[in-house]
């Protein structure tokens, strides 16, 4: 398995719509793709006082599932214009992590 990690940071004035926007518009639109081997997508968020952190965490079977996301440049950042307008900045390439041991947890 192969997590994709990824960060953007935006103000405290536009986290509410960038996080909106992450969860009513680009989170659907990845979905809606049906991306063979995509199993999951985590968004966080972090308020660092004059900034807000966002993180995301995508789950693939492996690298060619997220290449089928992303194409040959796999490791490119993922953010529509849309998102780019409300973002301060962010990370301008995701990395991967091969998932050593992930466990589901009882209850």
């Amino acid at each position: 398995m192969i997590c994709r990690q990824w960060r953007g940071w935006t103000s405290p004035t536009n986290a509410a719509a960038y996080e909106r926007l992450v969860r009513e518009q680009v989170i659907p639109d990845i979905e809606a793709r049906h991306i063979p081997g995509f199993r999951h997508i985590d968004l966080m968020r972090r308020d660092l006082g004059d900034e807000v952190e966002f993180q995301t965490l995508m789950w693939f079977d492996d690298l060619d599932c997220v290449r089928a996301f992303m194409g040959e440049n796999y490791s490119a950042s993922h953010v529509p214009a849309v998102a780019q307008a409300v973002l301060s900045r962010f990370d301008a390439h995701a990395v991967h992590f091969d998932v050593l041991d992930r466990r589901q947890q009882p209850g």
